[in-house]
């Protein structure tokens, strides 16, 4: 013996200049939205070398894993107890643990819960890493065969209301492609709304079972489509694509009028091409050339 003595309690205490345990990892982790083979070699391979996955709905997720032959642990995270999960994952992550974030379907945080714990694990100094995949949002804009070079996506519209009369009158004014999740049960009253909101006459595409056996893009105009829908509720999850309205025909005549009168009140050349900008449609160029003309 040497006389050192052993606690028989537990592990020796650490040294007390022991470096800490690193920080831990948040893989956000996209999953199939229908067809199976659509889970990448990688995303298969972080589910199952994470500590644990963290799931909208873990008996969804646990057919998932199941295919696949993953046996990582399962927690439940969406939005009913985001908050007050939230700070206890952020400090395990923090403690060093390797976690998985996966919605039902697809990429997480878009319309899906996970945007909370993201923020607050980037915010903690946590390396948070996308595992790309699956996505309803592109592949219906993709397969609409719409101009996809700019677009915005609002998500599910709001059921009623002035928001959703706000969301749907952004939509009508887009000069780019718009990209809606919905409901299949309201799909005919979205489109409806959207027609009575200006954008009748757009060019527009009902995604549907997007990946699946009976994947389907119906086309028209965003007025056909409405007539179809309110008759022939569709099936299955729904993805709306709208094409952009055109930019109206600018009169430069008027709108050095306009500079020119704006100018008299008094107005800054700024915020005469704030104003001719917001009021007018003027593209910048145009508004600050017109606002500096002194002839």
């Amino acid at each position: 013996m040497d006389g050192s003595v052993v606690d028989g309690g537990g592990a020796p205490p650490a040294a007390p200049n022991a470096a800490p345990r690193a920080a831990g990892t948040l893989f956000v982790v996209s999953t199939p939205i229908g067809n199976l083979g659509d889970l990448s070699a990688r995303a298969i391979e972080t589910l199952r070398g994470a500590d644990a996955i963290l799931a909208e709905d873990t008996r969804h997720t646990r057919t998932l894993l199941a295919h696949f032959d993953i046996h990582t642990p399962l927690e439940a995270h969406h939005e009913h107890n985001e908050a007050t999960t939230v700070p206890s994952l952020v400090a395990r992550l923090e403690l060093g643990a390797t976690l998985a974030l996966v919605s039902d379907a697809g990429t997480p945080l878009l319309s899906d819960p996970g945007a909370r714990l993201v923020h607050a694990a980037a915010a903690a100094g946590i390396r948070v890493v996308p595992i790309p995949g699956a996505s309803a949002l592109l592949a219906a804009l993709v397969g609409a065969a719409l101009p996809s070079d700019r677009f915005t996506f609002f998500g599910f519209a709001p059921r009623k209301g002035p928001e959703r009369r706000a969301l749907l009158g952004d939509v009508a004014s887009l000069r780019h492609t718009a990209v809606l999740y919905e409901a299949p049960s309201r799909v005919g009253d979205t489109l409806a709304d959207l027609a009575t909101a200006g954008a009748g006459d757009r060019p527009a595409v009902v995604a549907r079972e997007l990946t699946k056996q009976f994947e389907e893009f119906r086309r028209g105009t965003v007025r056909e489509l409405a007539e179809y829908y309110a008759e022939t509720a569709p099936r299955g999850e729904v993805v709306i694509v709208v094409q952009g309205g055109e930019a109206p025909v600018l009169d430069e005549d008027a709108l050095r009028a306009r500079a020119v009168a704006l100018r008299g009140e008094g107005l800054s050349a700024r915020d005469v091409v704030r104003v001719l900008m917001e009021d007018e449609g003027a593209p910048r160029n145009l508004a600050y050339r017109l606002a500096h003309d002194k002839d």
